[in-house]
């Protein structure tokens, strides 16, 4: 294998085992709470709530998860190899590291909030995978 291959398989398997944490943290904060229903977020939760941001980081990293998750498979079913897309997916999984670590720690409804910067950071590396794999392609 590789060096780009094993750091862009790297870089997934990080960004898999990041997934695997928030649903823990969202699914072990909430079960914590007396009378927790699986599966229902109290309405009146808000951003001042750790229940609601672990809740929201999660979902936000799975709204996110299917174009980032498509764009990697993608590449590696058409055997792409490329140091600049290995450090594209690499900022994407740091970015997202930053945004989740945020979304933790800052109890804020401001938008934009500093964990906005690292989502399109984030949304930008994912845009330039696509080029490159629509570059290779043609």
């Amino acid at each position: 294998m590789t060096s780009i291959a094993h750091s862009a398989f790297l870089a997934f398997y990080v960004y898999l085992i990041m997934i695997l944490i928030q649903w823990l943290v969202a699914t072990l904060s909430k079960a914590k709470q007396p009378y927790a229903v699986p599966g229902k977020i109290d309405k009146d939760l808000s951003h001042e709530s750790f229940i609601f941001r672990a809740h929201r980081t999660f979902h936000n990293t799975l709204e996110n998860s299917a174009l980032f998750i498509g764009t990697v498979l993608f590449a590696f079913v058409i055997n792409y190899h490329s140091w600049v897309f290995a450090i594209c997916m690499w900022v994407y999984v740091i970015a997202r590291l930053i945004h989740m670590a945020l979304y933790y720690a800052i109890a804020t409804e401001k938008n934009p909030s500093p964990r906005s910067y690292f989502f399109l950071i984030g949304v930008i590396a994912n845009v330039i995978m696509l080029v490159l794999i629509g570059i290779k392609l043609v």
